[in-house]
């Protein structure tokens, strides 16, 4: 080994070898347990929010793509002219509002 390395390994590591010592194989049994009468119903209004809420956002997705059918067929442009963040022109000057 040459005098002015100071390493006794390479630096340079794979993330195969890192992710191999922090990995544990441990096999826990599975235990399941037994839901009472409140869990399932709280599992049953989550399920049926869950497909409520999956419902809403297909209808609204439909009324949005129906709307925009009919102004294709009436024949309205997306952007009847250019949108910019920063128009031309001469900034405004702001009134700043002082505390007296």
């Amino acid at each position: 080994m040459p005098h002015g390395c100071l390493r006794s390994r390479p630096a340079i590591r794979t993330f195969e070898s890192s992710m191999s010592d922090q990995i544990q194989n441990v096999e826990t049994p599975v235990v399941i347990e037994r839901l009472g009468w409140r869990g399932t119903l709280s599992e049953i209004i989550i399920g049926i929010a869950i497909t409520v809420g999956l419902a809403l956002l297909w209808i609204l997705e439909n009324v949005r793509n129906a709307f925009f059918r009919v102004l294709d067929r009436v024949g309205v442009s997306a952007r009847p002219h250019r949108a910019s963040a920063f128009p031309p022109g001469r900034p405004r000057k702001l009134k700043h509002l002082s505390r007296a």
